[in-house]
C-alpha cells in the first residue's frame, strides 16, 4: 500500500489545475508546468484537493501510485513557491561568475567552463563562491546543479570543487610519510 500515494493535495489560492486525459497542467502565480501521467492512474480533483486513485493492487500500478502523486505535488509547489539549489566552490582561485547570461566557473582548468541560461531557470551568484539554482521545475534545478557540480566535483583529500551547500565531504587522509628503516 501506497502510504504517499493515498495522500490527498490541497490546491492553494491562485492555483488553476486542468486535467486533459493523461495530461495535468498546473497554472499558477510562477508559471506553468504540465505533466504526462501514466496509463491507468487516474487524478481526481474535489473542490481544492487532488486525488489520486490507481486501479488495481498490482505491483505495477502500486509503483506508479507514489511517483504520480509526487509529481503532481512537486508541480503544485513549484508554481506557488518554487525550488532552489544552492552550490558551493571550494579552492584557492575558484570562482564564478555572471557574465549576461552566461554562468562562467574558473575552477582550475586551463579554460573557464560556461553554462548557458535555460528557458524557466535562474543561477544567481550572489558571492564568487556560491551559486544559487531556482526554477519552478523541481527535475530541471535538480539536473541543472548536477550538471554545474559535475564541472568539478568535490575531491575527498583537500575538499576542492563544486559541493552541494548541504553535502557533507567525507574527507581521506594524505599519504602517510615514511616511517624509519
Amino acid at each position: 500500500m501506497s502510504r504517499i500515494g493515498l495522500q490527498p493535495i490541497t490546491i492553494p489560492t491562485g492555483v488553476e489545475l486542468k486535467i486533459d486525459g493523461n495530461t495535468v497542467r498546473v497554472k499558477g502565480p510562477k508559471g506553468e508546468l504540465q505533466q504526462e501521467i501514466p496509463e491507468g492512474i487516474k487524478v481526481v480533483q474535489e473542490e481544492k484537493t487532488i486525488k489520486i486513485e490507481r486501479p488495481n493492487e498490482e505491483k505495477y500500478y502500486k509503483s506508479l501510485h507514489g511517483l504520480t502523486r509526487s509529481l503532481v505535488a512537486n508541480m503544485v509547489e513549484g508554481v506557488t513557491t518554487g525550488f532552489s539549489k544552492t552550490l558551493e566552490i571550494n579552492g584557492v582561485g575558484y570562482r564564478a561568475a555572471k557574465q549576461g547570461n552566461k554562468l562562467v566557473l574558473t575552477i582550475g582548468y586551463s579554460h573557464p567552463v560556461e553554462f548557458d541560461a535555460i528557458p524557466g531557470i535562474e543561477i544567481e551568484v550572489p558571492a564568487p563562491n556560491k551559486i544559487v539554482v531556482k526554477g519552478i521545475d523541481k527535475q530541471q534545478v535538480g539536473q541543472i546543479a548536477a550538471e554545474i557540480r559535475s564541472a568539478r566535483e568535490p575531491e575527498p583529500y583537500k575538499g576542492k570543487g563544486i559541493k552541494y551547500e548541504t553535502e557533507v565531504i567525507r574527507r581521506k587522509a594524505g599519504k602517510a610519510g615514511k616511517v624509519g628503516k
